[in-house]
C-alpha cells in the first residue's frame, strides 16, 4: 500500500497573515501616536488657522486613510512576498521604498491641491512607522529562523538533476536551514531507490520521470532542478506543467554559487530565459563611499576607545617583556605589502616557535582544520592577557590606524601573510581586488572553525557582492560576536 502523503501545509499564507496583522497594529500605533503627540487630543488649530478646509475630524480621518494607504503600499511593493521573507535585505528595502514613495506621493498631492497638511505630523509618522515596522519584521524573521531550524515554515523540496549537482545543493541547503528549504527527497537520472544522497540522509526517490509520485509520497511543495545536463529535452517544462498552481513551485538552481541577486539578470532572448551575470565593478562613487565610512567610523572609534587603548597598552607592558604593538607584513589590495598593527598577544619569539609547533602537531597527527592557515585552540605562545584580548578581538583594535592610513578597510577579506599567498590557487587572488578588512564574512561565519575552502569561498563571495548595507550587517554581527564570543574565538 502506498504511504499517505503529508497533508498540505499552507505555511506561506499563515505567515503572511501574521505579518499583515503585525504591520497594521504597528502603523495604527505609529500614525495615531504621531497625531496625538503633535496635536494632542484637541483639534488641529495650527493647521486650521492656515487652511479653513481642515478640521480636527479631518485629521482623524486622514490618519485612518494614511494607515490604509500605507498598508496598501507595503502590499503593492511585495514586502510580504515569501520570496523576500526570512533572508537577505530585500524585505527591509521594500518596506523603506514603499514608505518613502507613499509619503512622497502625499506631499505632491498636498502641494498640487494646495492642502496645508501639518508637515511635522508627517515627518514624525514616517520615521517612527518605518523604524518600528523594520524592528517588528526583524523580530518575525528571528522567529521564522528559529522555526525553520526545526523544519517548520519551510518549503519541502524535491531535488531533480544529476547525482553530483543534487548532492552539492543538498549539502548547502542542509547546512543553511534558515534559508527555508527543507529537502525531503531527490530524483536523478540514475533512478536509484532505497538509497540516500551522498553525504546526507536524504532519500533517493527514483528517476526524473518519477517526480509527480515522489512529490506525492514526500509531500514536497517545491521542485528544485539542480542541473539539466542529464535530463531529457523539455523535461523541466513538463515538470512545470504538472505542478499545481499556487500550491507547488518550481526553482531552478544554476551552478553559479556565491553570486548575489543584483548581479544576476534574467533576459528572455528568442524564447530562452538567459541568465546574465554582470562582472563585479567598483565605481569611483562606491570606492569614495566605502573610504569615507572607513575614515569617519575609524576616527570616531579611536577617539572613543582611547581609554581602552591606554589600559591594554599598560597591561601588555606590565605582564610580559616586549613591545606593546606587534607589527607584521601582510598582503593588501592589488597584492601590495603593508605593515599590519595589532596589540601583542604572544611571546616575543612566537614566529620562531611556529615551525616547531607545526612539526610537533604533524608528528602527533593533529589536524589544524585548515590547509593554509595555522590554527591552534590552546596556543602556548599566547600570553595570559593575550588570551583575553584574542577572545574578545581586542588585539585587533590598532588596525583602526591601518584603516585611517588607507592600507585596510573596516570590512573586507582577511589580510594574508606572504607565506600564505605563496600557496594560493590562481582564483584565490581575486580577494586582492579590495582592501583587506579588520572583520569580514570569514569572521562572522565561524572564524577559526572554518576550513580553508570555506574561508576562501566567503572572502570571494564578499569581493563579488560588496555593498554598503552588507558591510553594516557584518559590522553589527562582529560587534555581537565580540561581546558574546563563542567556541570559535581563539
Amino acid at each position: 500500500m502506498r504511504p499517505a502523503a503529508p497533508p498540505f501545509n499552507d505555511w506561506r499564507r499563515r505567515f503572511q497573515r501574521r505579518l499583515i496583522v503585525s504591520d497594521f497594529l504597528v502603523l495604527t500605533w505609529a500614525v495615531f501616536g504621531a497625531q496625538i503627540a503633535w496635536f494632542g487630543f484637541g483639534n488641529a488649530q495650527v493647521a486650521m488657522r492656515t487652511d479653513a478646509r481642515i478640521t480636527d475630524v479631518s485629521y482623524w480621518a486622514f490618519s485612518v486613510a494614511l494607515v490604509i494607504a500605507w498598508m496598501g503600499a507595503l502590499s503593492w511593493s511585495d514586502s510580504r512576498s515569501i520570496r523576500v521573507l526570512g533572508s537577505g535585505s530585500n524585505e527591509y528595502l521594500r518596506v523603506v521604498d514603499a514608505s518613502l514613495r507613499l509619503f512622497g506621493a502625499i506631499a505632491i498631492i498636498a502641494f498640487l491641491a494646495k492642502i496645508d497638511v501639518a508637515r511635522g505630523f508627517l515627518l514624525l509618522s514616517l520615521p517612527v512607522g518605518v523604524m518600528v515596522i523594520l524592528w517588528t519584521r526583524w523580530l518575525w524573521r528571528q522567529w521564522l529562523i528559529m522555526k525553520r531550524r526545526t523544519g517548520q515554515f519551510s518549503a519541502r523540496v524535491l531535488l531533480v538533476g544529476s547525482e553530483a549537482s543534487v548532492a552539492q545543493i543538498a549539502r548547502e541547503l542542509v547546512r543553511n536551514p534558515s534559508a527555508g528549504y527543507h529537502v525531503v527527497g531527490a530524483c536523478t537520472p540514475t533512478g536509484k531507490v532505497a538509497d540516500v544522497v551522498p553525504g546526507t540522509t536524504i532519500p533517493m526517490m527514483g528517476n526524473v520521470n518519477a517526480v509527480e509520485r515522489a512529490m506525492e509520497l514526500t509531500g514536497a511543495d517545491t521542485v528544485a532542478v539542480t542541473s539539466t545536463d542529464e535530463l531529457p529535452p523539455d523535461k523541466v517544462k513538463q515538470i512545470s506543467w504538472n505542478l499545481q498552481a499556487g500550491r507547488q513551485h518550481l526553482v531552478l538552481a544554476p551552478s553559479i554559487v556565491d553570486i548575489a541577486g543584483p548581479r544576476l539578470h534574467t533576459r528572455p532572448v528568442a524564447g530562452l530565459p538567459l541568465i546574465h551575470v554582470e562582472t563585479p565593478r567598483f565605481s569611483k562613487g562606491q570606492l569614495f563611499l566605502k573610504r569615507s565610512v572607513d575614515v569617519v567610523a575609524s576616527s570616531i572609534g579611536v577617539l572613543l576607545l582611547s581609554p581602552v587603548f591606554a589600559f591594554l597598552a599598560m597591561s601588555i607592558r606590565l605582564s610580559s617583556e616586549g613591545p606593546v604593538l606587534f607589527r607584521q607584513v601582510r598582503i593588501g589590495r592589488s597584492g601590495q605589502e603593508f605593515t599590519m598593527l595589532k596589540f601583542r598577544s604572544m611571546v616575543t619569539n612566537a614566529e620562531e616557535l611556529l615551525e616547531k609547533l607545526q612539526r610537533e602537531r604533524e608528528e602527533q597527527g593533529i589536524d589544524s582544520g585548515n590547509e593554509v592557515l595555522f590554527k591552534m585552540k590552546n596556543d602556548p605562545r599566547v600570553t595570559p592577557i593575550g588570551r583575553i584580548m584574542r577572545k574578545y578581538s581586542l588585539d585587533e583594535l590598532p588596525q583602526l590606524l591601518n584603516v585611517i592610513g588607507g592600507s585596510m578597510s573596516l570590512v573586507g577579506p582577511r589580510p594574508p601573510l606572504p607565506s600564505e599567498v605563496a600557496h594560493y590557487a590562481t582564483h584565490v587572488h581575486r580577494r586582492f581586488l579590495v582592501k583587506p578588512g579588520i572583520t569580514g564574512l570569514w569572521q562572522v561565519s565561524g572564524r577559526s572553525a572554518l576550513s580553508w575552502e570555506e574561508t576562501v569561498r566567503l572572502d570571494l563571495s564578499y569581493v563579488e557582492n560588496w555593498s554598503l548595507l552588507g558591510d553594516l550587517v557584518i559590522l553589527t554581527k562582529t560587534a555581537k560576536a565580540a561581546l558574546a564570543p563563542g567556541e570559535t574565538a581563539h
